[in-house]
């Protein structure tokens, strides 16, 4: 007597669950293996931890004296007329920050940085190679993500190591480090500035004085030849009712030989005459001879989230690991447990028989 087969197409989901009791002894077997070498994995691995820092503009009290020292160079550069007031102008506070976040954001900063830290130094090997990739990885462990006003980002800079101690402290000493380049690179735009402006000014200066010195001796010139005409002709009195400021020069001997005579010795004794902004360069000139004062520690930033040591790390996350292992090893246990069950072709025959 033979017995109907089922179609090979039919989903038999009784006998599907009864396979999958019958082999849980490898589903269970399978998940805690593989999540047992997930958790192995966790201790050998290097864990990663990281920590975040956010930053922005200084406070003018943070710049110390440079902010007073650059301010004074930009009035400068105002009131001669370098820059265009319809435009408008970055603060010394934005100019401070705009170099600190190039040096926050550049490659040699970073490179710099972990040059010089013991972080480095102490995990360093005798193969020129693999030093070089050990700092090519802690370069990239250092990230940079500029501020974005669309989305209300401000500029965020993470770093990356270790362990959570370490996370904290090298940012911090990053930020520190970008921060001494920035004012390095400060100072010496601000002392470049300033002898540039002072040869400005000298020039200026020179120009001014050559201008009142041309004007002058050509007053004391026309005074003379006037005086001389006066004293040929003999004229001891004034033979013109026009006031000696509305007399062009060639009828200046009109004025008689005794008001000549005076005005060419009030000329000789005061020399030449200079206007008001001659003598308000002098003055900045005086101030620039002296010298910029320049401070060798400020703050180029200030912190809207100060680095803090990260309470959970980045990598590896055990507890998901195993989770995501365990899955993994429960499906390769359950498809073990699905191969070894009895066919139902197998069945047939042996019941046929």
């Amino acid at each position: 007597m033979t017995h109907p087969v089922a179609a090979d197409n039919e989903l038999d989901i009784r006998g599907l669950c009864c396979a999958l009791w019958r082999g849980k002894f490898w589903i269970i077997g399978g998940g805690v293996l593989f999540a047992l070498l997930a958790w192995l994995y966790t201790l050998v691995v290097t864990p990663k931890w990281s920590t975040t820092a956010i930053t922005d503009r200084p406070t003018v009290n943070m710049l110390s004296g440079f902010y007073s020292q650059q301010q004074f160079l930009n009035n400068l550069d105002q009131r001669a007329g370098n820059i265009n007031l319809n435009a408008p102008q970055p603060t010394v506070m934005d100019e401070a920050y705009q170099e600190f976040i190039m040096q926050l954001s550049a490659w040699d900063t970073r490179r710099d940085f972990w040059l010089q830290s013991d972080y480095y130094k102490q995990r360093q090997t005798g193969s020129a190679r693999e030093n070089a990739a050990l700092l090519d990885e802690l370069i990239a462990n250092i990230q940079f993500q500029p501020a974005d006003a669309a989305k209300n980002i401000n500029d965020t800079v993470k770093l990356v190591a270790e362990t959570s101690g370490d996370a904290n402290t090298l940012l911090r000493q990053y930020v520190a480090f970008a921060n001494g380049r920035a004012t390095t690179h400060l100072n010496e735009e601000l002392a470049g500035a300033w002898a540039a402006r002072s040869i400005q000014l000298k020039a200026q200066i020179k120009r001014q004085e050559a201008v009142a010195t041309a004007i002058y001796d050509r007053e004391i010139h026309s005074v003379e030849q006037a005086l001389k005409i006066a004293q040929q002709q003999g004229f001891e009195q004034t033979k013109t009712d026009t006031p000696s400021e509305q007399l062009p020069d060639s009828e200046l001997f009109l004025l008689g030989r005794p008001m000549l005579q005076a005005r060419l010795e009030n000329l000789r004794a005061s020399g030449p005459s200079y206007d008001v902004e001659y003598d308000q360069n002098r003055a900045m000139l005086a101030t620039l001879n002296v010298g910029p004062t320049l401070v060798k520690a400020f703050q180029t930033w200030r912190y809207l989230r100060t680095p803090e040591e990260p309470v959970t790390r980045d990598s590896p996350r055990r507890l998901l690991l195993m989770i995501m292992w365990g899955a993994v090893g429960a499906l390769t246990g359950a498809g073990t447990a699905l191969i070894r069950r009895p066919r139902k072709g197998h069945v047939v025959n042996q019941r046929t028989n």
